[in-house]
């Protein structure tokens, strides 16, 4: 299993790969690794020659007041968790190096940052899609692939992808869950008893607003209405939003019909968690 910390190490370790004609997947990730991570290496490994997993701590998505400082950061135990898919490639660079002080380019997906998540965290995705364009220029991969609960994410570096001509090929998966429907997620290691216990009420919601929708109910704001009322019985919870939008565009829609996302953002406790579904109107 080859760890590689050097961007131009990195740089020259895949121009070499493509010019053995073979195939690069990249997972981008922040460490902590967990199964939805593991589950998105796993399907790197059946389309690509070569998977590199990146692990950084993104400085630039973080706002003011988030958990930069706290948030996990677990290499060896990611190592460990990696062993298995050998041969690897592991992409640790250093944040000096890869987000100088002096660092002023960046890329913004405007239509698509400002609502849902972006409404609250300005600047969030700009970090986010400058750091997977740096990361798709020094791994210079063939395919990408990301979670479908950071639903928002996912939808800009595919949106970002197709703008700039990358020629990679970017996979969205499945979002995968606890036993009890709570989404995957690095931040879930915050959650103390009480509050891991409270957190599955997000995906509840989301199910619930799926069963009414599919029983013919029409009016976004009356979803909104009953998904606020349902999460509003915990009193752990602290709704950000709840967003019921266009799965391609994430306007807010009035009318129910067709295919659409359901969205969450709330604190549990301290911890902020998202969550989403998709759901198809009668």
């Amino acid at each position: 299993m080859k760890t590689v910390s050097s961007l131009k190490e990195m740089f020259e370790f895949s121009r070499k790969v493509k010019d053995r004609g073979q195939t690069i997947a990249l997972v981008p990730t922040m460490g902590a690794l967990h199964e939805g991570h593991l589950s998105l290496i796993t399907a790197a490994k059946k389309k690509a020659d070569i998977v590199i997993v990146s692990i950084f701590v993104n400085p630039l998505q973080f706002g003011q007041n988030e958990d930069l400082k706290k948030y996990p950061r677990r290499l060896k135990d990611d190592q460990n968790k990696l062993k298995p898919f050998d041969p690897i490639t592991i992409f640790t660079p250093g944040e000096k190096d890869f987000t100088p002080a002096a660092l002023a380019a960046g890329i913004e997906v405007e239509i698509l940052s400002k609502p849902l998540c972006g409404k609250a965290r300005p600047g969030h995705f700009r970090g986010v899609a400058t750091i997977v364009a740096k990361l798709f220029n020094i791994t210079q991969p063939n395919y990408a692939f990301f979670g479908e609960k950071d639903y928002q994410q996912q939808l800009i570096i595919k949106k970002m992808t197709k703008d700039l001509s990358y020629n990679i090929e970017v996979f969205s998966l499945p979002t995968v869950r606890e036993y009890d429907g709570l989404a995957m997620s690095s931040r879930n290691i915050y959650l103390n008893e009480r509050e891991r216990s409270a957190a599955p009420i997000l995906y509840k919601a989301l199910n619930h607003a799926k069963d009414i929708i599919e029983k013919g109910e029409k009016d976004a704001r009356r979803i909104n209405l009953i998904i606020a009322q349902l999460l509003g019985r915990e009193p752990l919870v602290k709704i950000e939003y709840v967003g019921v939008v266009d799965p391609e565009t994430l306007e807010e829609t009035k009318e129910i019909k067709g295919k659409i996302l359901i969205a969450i953002a709330a604190n549990i406790g301290q911890t902020r968690l998202i969550d989403n579904l998709i759901v198809n109107a009668k």
